[in-house]
């Protein structure tokens, strides 16, 4: 729901507010307020944030996207197929069941690969909020004759330990680079794209959807061939030269769910560099690191998710929110949600940088 108040012609302002009670009332749309002048140009003004205005400066220099995206119940389905909270939106249309066989099927999988491949047996207890946070204790010994069975590794409570650690995030980053087929059988990836298709068909194309969203959010355009892919999982835009990044901020475990980036067809649109767990440090705290890492002044960053933490994250932040809906006529789901949409969220923040150019 959106509301739009008119204020004094003078009066150009975004308030950006986030209603908690909406819960009590059995709606997860998002609602979004604001103040517009008589001129109808929206422009953002946010406590201790000064408004936007691109200088002819700004202009040359081109804009940087930044999507900060949730996983579970946004860009993927699991938690609500294995509770049937995705069915049971459906009010009998959907077989509730199969929901729950088909997320008890993705569970195992991730397990299976995160224990087997990423040593999740081995550092379980050991979460980071990202894998580079223990390079600096990496001294790139090469690891092609290493055995990590027979190293003796601990918690990483001490140096020795902590480079041990982070030899073993550099095996997973350099096998999510390269992908699942690199790494399981013909049998294991038949199984794989059978279940992929069998989920996204389920639930009407929300993981196929959500992916070609995120391939246009990457490329800064509804037509994603037109950017130049550069490192980091960063996208130049040919049109325009504006860069666009995908990143994830997910609440679950660093690994299993670098595992479900890769299952789920998302490790070529979001970077191992570009995956967050908010698990001991909160998605507040992964916002800043973000901000901190891309921040200029030409940076713009939007928040997408299903939840009220990162609701509030977001808000604290002074950033756009869009909210996930998993009833079937919301049009903020998958599919629903659209390019054009997620565009609308941003101009309402920062600004529409042509309307700007055009006058």
């Amino acid at each position: 729901m959106l509301g739009v108040i008119k204020g004094p012609k003078d009066v150009k302002i975004v308030a950006f507010f986030v209603v908690k009670s909406l819960v009590l009332a059995k709606t997860t749309s998002p609602i979004l307020f604001f103040f517009v002048n008589s001129s109808s140009q929206l422009s953002h003004s946010a406590p201790s944030l000064p408004l936007n205005s691109l200088t002819q400066k700004d202009m040359n220099n081109p804009i940087t996207k930044v999507y900060i995206w949730d996983m579970d119940e946004t860009l993927i389905l699991l938690k609500s197929l294995l509770n049937g909270s995705y069915a049971e939106a459906f009010a009998g249309l959907k077989d509730a069941q199969k929901g729950v066989e088909i997320g008890k099927m993705w569970e195992k999988h991730i397990l299976q690969i995160s224990d087997d491949f990423f040593f999740y047996e081995q550092i379980e207890n050991c979460n980071k909020p990202f894998l580079e946070t223990m390079s600096k204790y990496d001294d790139g010994q090469d690891l092609s004759e290493y055995d990590f069975n027979q190293d003796g590794f601990s918690p990483p409570n001490d140096d020795l330990n902590k480079r041990k650690l982070a030899y073993r995030h550099r095996v997973i980053a350099n096998k999510y680079k390269h992908g699942l087929h690199n790494i399981l059988d013909q049998e294991m990836m038949n199984l794989w794209d059978a279940l992929y298709k069998m989920t996204d068909e389920y639930t009407d194309g929300w993981l196929s959807s959500a992916r070609a969203l995120l391939e246009q959010c990457l490329s800064g355009n509804e037509d994603p061939t037109s950017c130049n892919t550069v490192a980091g999982g960063v996208v130049s835009s040919n049109a325009t030269g504006s860069r666009h990044i995908n990143v994830l901020v997910t609440s679950g475990s660093l690994i299993p769910s670098l595992v479900k980036c890769l299952l789920f067809r998302l490790d070529n649109l979001i970077s191992y560099e570009n995956v967050y767990s908010s698990w001991d440090v909160g998605k507040l705290q992964c916002f800043q690191w973000i901000k901190e890492r891309f921040d200029s002044r030409n940076t713009h960053f939007c928040a997408i998710g299903d939840g009220w933490e990162e609701c509030e994250a977001a808000q604290a932040m002074n950033w756009p929110f869009i909210k996930v809906d998993l009833r079937p006529n919301s049009s903020h789901r998958f599919p629903g949600l659209t390019f054009r949409t997620v565009g609308f969220y941003f101009s309402i923040v920062y600004g529409n940088p042509d309307s700007e150019n055009d006058d």
